[in-house]
C-alpha cells in the first residue's frame, strides 16, 4: 500500500523522456543535444528524440540553404542597383565601388545571423566571443589590420580617386582600383602593382593630375658668345608656336644662372593636364628650332686632349 501511494505521488514524465534527461523539445533539452553532438556520445538518443532532431533540424537546414541562396541573390541584386544609380549621378567611382560591395556583404551578413538565430543560437553571446578573440586576431593580423585601417583613411580622406596618375611608394602609374586593403596601379608600359594601402598613407603621396591645369618646365642653355636679349626673344617666340599653352596662368622666360659653359634659362608654360606630354614635347622641338634660326648655339661638353712630346725628343 505504502509502494502504490509513492508511485501516485511521483510526477508524470513527458513522452519519450528518460530519467536524468529533460523533456523532449524544451530548451533544456536542445541544449543538451547540442551538447552531446558537440561531444559526439549521442548513444543515449531513443528513437523519438532522432525522429525530432531530423524533423526539427532537417527543415530548418533547408530553411537556411533556401535563406542563404536567396540572401546571395538579392546582395548581388542590391549591389549592382546601388553601383547603377550612383555612376548614373556621377558618384565618385571610389566611394561607389566600396559602397556596393558593403552593401551586399551586409545583407550576407545579416542573413548568417538571422540563420543562427533561427537554429536557436543566441547571436547576442557574439559579442563576447569576438570580444575575446579580437586580441588574438588583432597580433596574429597586425599588417593586415593596419592596412584596413590606412585603407579607410584613403577611402576618408580620398587623396587620389580611381583615374588619376599617383606616384605612391616608389610606383608612378594609374590608380585602377582602391581596396580596403590594397591598391591597384596600372602603370605607362601596362604593368599592374597591387600596393598595401599602409605603405601609401605612411609616406608622401603625389597626386599628379590633381589640378586641371600644369606647368611644363624646359631648361636650356644659350652660349655665352649670345645676345641675352636675343636669346630671350627667341625662346619667346618658341612659347608662341605651342598651341597647348594656355593664357592664364602666364608663361614666362626666365634667366636661372651663369653655368660653367652656359647661359642658364628655364621656358615654362602652363597646360591642361591632358595634354602634358604633347605640349611637352612640342615645346622642346620648338624651342630647339628658333634658337637654331636665330643663330644661338647650345653648348655641349667637349673634350680636348693635348699631347705634349717628349723633352729628350724635343732636344
Amino acid at each position: 500500500m505504502n509502494l502504490l501511494l509513492l508511485a501516485q505521488a511521483l510526477p508524470a514524465k513527458a513522452p519519450g523522456a528518460l530519467p536524468n534527461k529533460p523533456p523532449i523539445g524544451s530548451k533544456d533539452w536542445m541544449a543538451w543535444v547540442l551538447g552531446k553532438f558537440s561531444s559526439l556520445t549521442w548513444d543515449e538518443f531513443g528513437k523519438d528524440e532522432w525522429t525530432y532532431v531530423a524533423t526539427y533540424y532537417g527543415l530548418r537546414a533547408l530553411f537556411v540553404v533556401v535563406l542563404m541562396v536567396l540572401a546571395w541573390t538579392v546582395s548581388s541584386w542590391a549591389s549592382m542597383l546601388v553601383r547603377g544609380g550612383l555612376r548614373r549621378v556621377r558618384f565618385d567611382e571610389t566611394l561607389t565601388s566600396f559602397i556596393s560591395k558593403f552593401v551586399r556583404w551586409l545583407i550576407l551578413g545579416l542573413a548568417v545571423l538571422t540563420c543562427l538565430s533561427y537554429f536557436g543560437i543566441e547571436t547576442t553571446s557574439f559579442a563576447a566571443v569576438i570580444g575575446a578573440a579580437g586580441l588574438a586576431i588583432g597580433l596574429a593580423f597586425q599588417g593586415t589590420l593596419s592596412n584596413f585601417a590606412a585603407g579607410a583613411m584613403l577611402l576618408v580622406f580620398r587623396p587620389y580617386k580611381i583615374g588619376d596618375i599617383v606616384n605612391v611608394a616608389g610606383n608612378l602609374g594609374k590608380v585602377f582600383e582602391i581596396e580596403l586593403f590594397t591598391t591597384a596601379i596600372d602603370t605607362f608600359d601596362n604593368r599592374r602593382f597591387i600596393i598595401p594601402n599602409s605603405e601609401i598613407f605612411g609616406s608622401v603621396i603625389e597626386n599628379i593630375t590633381y589640378h586641371p591645369v600644369r606647368r611644363v618646365d624646359i631648361e636650356v642653355g644659350a652660349s655665352y658668345d649670345a645676345d641675352i636679349d636675343q636669346t630671350r626673344k627667341a625662346l619667346e617666340d618658341a612659347i608662341g608656336t605651342v598651341a597647348q599653352c594656355v593664357a592664364n596662368p602666364e608663361p614666362a622666360v626666365v634667366l636661372t644662372g651663369l653655368g660653367a659653359s652656359s647661359v642658364d634659362w628655364s621656358v615654362r608654360i602652363w597646360v591642361n593636364r591632358d595634354d602634358f606630354g604633347d605640349a611637352k614635347q612640342a615645346l622642346i622641338r620648338a624651342v630647339k628650332m628658333q634658337l637654331d634660326q636665330a643663330g644661338i648655339a647650345i653648348p655641349y661638353p667637349q673634350l680636348d686632349i693635348h699631347v705634349d712630346k717628349p723633352a729628350d725628343s724635343a732636344a
